[in-house]
């Protein structure tokens, strides 16, 4: 599975990157091909670019804040969890995915 994925807290700090780093391992352990952009303090980091999400399979939006850019996913499959989802709980995230897209 080709995944894009976005994460975003209302500080921009901390979890933000708890939960990139937690997706990215759960995609890697799981066999899946990840990209997760940040949008935290620090503007937009490992930015996705068009052609990134027209080959994705699905759209991660860990974010509880409102992101830039969010029109690039429109018409992809989405799913939008808490940030705190994604720290906590990442591989399931994926196993469900992995299941509807099947």
């Amino acid at each position: 599975m080709n995944i894009v994925a976005v994460c975003a807290c209302p500080t921009g700090v901390a979890h933000t990157y708890m939960a990139k780093k937690a997706l990215e391992q759960a995609a890697a352990k799981l066999g899946h091909h990840i990209k997760v952009e940040a949008q935290g303090a620090l503007g937009i980091e490992n930015e996705i670019t068009q052609e990134e999400v027209n080959q994705a399979d699905i759209v991660i939006l860990a974010i509880e804040v409102g992101i830039a850019k969010r029109e690039r996913f429109d018409g992809k499959p989405t799913v939008k969890i808490p940030v705190q989802t994604a720290v906590r709980s990442p591989e399931t995230i994926i196993k469900k995915i992995e299941e509807k897209l099947k």
